[in-house]
């Protein structure tokens, strides 16, 4: 949403008899039931002020503007509510201090002059973030939680969003720790709306498993595949989907991936700790010497602490093991770096660059690669291809400087 001025004005005559043709025909049921919208003359309409003409459009955009900056800013008990007079045009400060009732009533009247908004608004912010336009996406979404408190799908959408933006930094190199817990936070928020959504479930359940927190994993595809025989309606979950969820935990509780200990290990390294990760990790592999999983944290944590040559022989144990991740991959090619063989190091990076041809990690480390053979012209190529990808990438801009 932009920053245009907002001018509160009463409904025109001409508006009115407009409006007299729409009945509340909403989205979600629950949320406002069925009802006939009627003007309430006392209440003055926001309007955006994009140009000279005064619209629905306009119209629609102030109020969903105060809706989306009233929900995520609830004025407090001791805030000063703004005295709004007709014609008055507000600051953003003076727009998060509107009555409750007017937003409620807001929230109505857009419902009634535009009842398919839901599923509008959530196909754009689906199309958004597959563009890559987090920002936009979010803001959309920001707009469809002002207008339909607490809904289990605008809940959702969101938790897949953020979770996206994650999944976008972490791919071209980024820390993305932080975008991560906001995603985290999200499905979190979604789960405990009751009932909860089926699709929460599994998408839930797939977030956990890349986070490596298999014990949620496996409790969100056990809550998922019991719906399938609380549920009244034939074929309401997917069959497909129940099996490939059936599937996953036998493979999550085969493994031994539900043990708390590889969660605890993941987390440790993951902030840092690699030390206290690592005596995690063994104390696992103990338990559960054949699954890959571990020997891949264990391969990590030991290239972290800079014992190269252990690593690497963890990580070949966990490819044996049949994993056969990029990352598995990546982190066997820091080690045979780091070990002098540059010649293997490069084969498991052009092999995993198969796999994922836009990773930004990947790229850059063929870069790093190629610098230290001596192949400059090689190495700024790479740099510059992270950089068609990300612009922003400040790794590659500090090493095509060095080149």
């Amino acid at each position: 949403m932009d920053n245009s001025s907002i001018i509160f004005m009463t409904v025109p005559d001409s508006l009115r008899d407009d409006l007299r043709h729409f009945h509340s025909r909403y989205s979600e049921q629950e949320t406002f039931g069925e009802e006939t919208f009627e003007i309430d003359p006392s209440i003055l309409i926001p309007v955006e002020l994009n140009d000279q003409e005064l619209s629905w459009e306009a119209i629609i955009s102030g109020m969903l503007r105060l809706i989306s900056i009233h929900y995520k800013n609830p004025p407090q008990p001791e805030d000063e509510l703004t005295d709004i007079k007709n014609g008055n045009i507000l600051s953003e400060s003076g727009l998060r201090n509107i009555p409750s009732g007017w937003i409620d009533y807001y929230r109505r009247f857009v419902l009634t002059v535009k009842p398919e908004i839901f599923n509008e608004f959530l196909n754009a912010s689906i199309v958004k973030t597959g563009n890559g336009e987090f920002d936009l996406a979010m803001e959309i979404s920001d707009v469809l939680e002002g207008l339909f408190p607490g809904s289990p799908g605008v809940l959702l959408n969101k938790a897949l969003i953020l979770e996206e933006r994650a999944e976008a930094l972490a791919r071209n190199g980024h820390d993305a720790v932080k975008e991560t817990m906001e995603a985290m936070e999200a499905f979190r928020i979604a789960l405990s709306r009751e009932p909860v959504l089926p699709d929460t479930l599994f998408n839930a359940g797939f977030f956990f498993m890349r986070q490596r927190d298999y014990v949620l994993a496996k409790e969100c595809f056990s809550r998922y595949v019991s719906l399938e025989e609380e549920s009244e309606i034939p074929s309401e979950i997917p069959k497909e989907k129940i099996n490939q969820a059936k599937k996953i935990i036998r493979e999550i509780t085969k493994e031994g991936l539900d043990d708390r200990s590889f969660q605890e290990a993941y987390d440790c390294i993951n902030t840092g700790k690699d030390e206290e990760g690592l005596a995690i990790i063994r104390g696992f592999l103990e338990n559960h010497p054949k699954v890959w999983n571990g020997w891949f944290v264990l391969g990590w944590a030991l290239r972290k602490l800079g014992r190269y040559g252990d690593g690497l022989e963890a990580l070949k144990k966990a490819k044996e093991l049949g994993g056969n991740s990029c990352d598995i991959l990546n982190e066997k090619a820091i080690c045979l770096m780091e070990t002098g063989d540059l010649c293997s190091a490069q084969k498991e990076l052009e092999l995993a660059l198969r796999k994922e041809p836009e990773n930004i990690k990947l790229i850059s480390n063929l870069g790093v690669l190629a610098m230290r053979s001596g192949k400059k012209e090689e190495a700024a190529a790479f740099f510059r291809t992270v950089l068609e990808l990300d612009p922003d990438d400040a790794l590659a801009k500090h090493f095509l400087e060095k080149i």
